[in-house]
């Protein structure tokens, strides 16, 4: 019998190759986006390589969707082996210009949409008696590495938490929780940030701050990871009998926890502000 798989934010980028990855190797797929205007490229391929993908409207910010959308899956396979909590986005801004809608709206849909489709799913889960939740999380879920990001930092970090606990809270009905860390990867994902409406950068006092980080992004986006490794990484995840609770993904992201083991936390603050200021990258040598 084929797994069924769930995953999020597929519209593009991780969610986009995870879908199809998944679909390739036979699992029965649900590429779920907020935005079905967006899911022409995936209906073509899935046409064309006749796999077993399906594409389902599901907002992860609104109840009613999730729950339907699980619903619906669950009584149409009698199963849900999978779960990816992709969807989610980046906001960028210094906290003294943000608002703190933006801020509540970062974490409804980084983390209260990873939640939502959580709790609407370990039900089916539970009944069933197995399942896997993968949560994509970040680097900048176990590290506070790019400042203007405390937002997206601190939905990340609140994500790691959350897997942490809820592992011992299923473990006795063989539900699995894992969490994927990806570095900075090569997707729309830089074109969806969301900024600051009260940054202006005629009159921010952070403003000069803003531009070297924007420009210390630069090389890191050229050697940004492609979002089809993260999407091995949780096949190979979901695949394994006994999967690693966190999945560093990319060669910076291994870098980054290797100068966390090695390095105090100054040292630790000073070469990731040395690494983006001054254009180096986040691989250490």
């Amino acid at each position: 019998m084929a797994r069924v798989a769930v995953v999020t934010g597929s519209s593009s980028g991780i969610g986009y190759e995870t879908s199809l990855l998944l679909a390739r190797n036979q699992f029965t797929t649900y590429a779920t986006m907020r935005n079905m205007s967006k899911s022409s490229g995936l209906e073509e391929i899935a046409s064309r390589e006749s796999i077993p993908l399906n594409i389902t409207q599901l907002d992860v910010n609104n109840d009613s969707s999730v729950n339907d959308a699980i619903d619906n899956i669950s009584k149409e396979n009698g199963r849900i082996d999978i779960l990816v909590n992709n969807a989610g986005y980046d906001f960028f801004g210094s906290l003294e210009e943000s608002s703190l809608e933006e801020i509540k709206q970062q974490f409804e849909t980084n983390v209260f949409g990873t939640i939502r489709a959580t709790k609407a799913v370990v039900p089916t889960m539970r009944k069933q008696g197995n399942g896997t939740i993968v949560n994509i999380s970040s680097v900048g879920g176990r590290i506070g590495l790019i400042p203007f990001n405390t937002a997206y930092h601190a939905s990340k970090f609140a994500i790691e938490g959350f897997t942490e606990s809820l592992r011992q809270e299923l473990a006795e009905f063989n539900i699995r929780i894992i969490l994927i860390e990806p570095g900075f990867i090569s997707s729309n994902f830089m074109d969806n940030i969301k900024t600051a409406k009260g940054f202006d950068s005629n009159k921010s006092p952070y403003a000069k701050t803003v531009q070297q980080v924007f420009e210390g992004f630069q090389p890191m986006i050229a050697k940004a990871t492609h979002p089809s490794e993260v999407a091995h990484a949780i096949l190979n995840a979901v695949n394994s009998p006994s999967p690693e609770i966190r999945n560093p993904v990319g060669k910076d992201a291994e870098s980054i926890f290797k100068a966390r083991a090695e390095l105090s936390d100054i040292e630790l603050e000073q070469w990731t502000r040395e690494s983006y200021m001054e254009k180096k990258g986040f691989i250490r040598r």
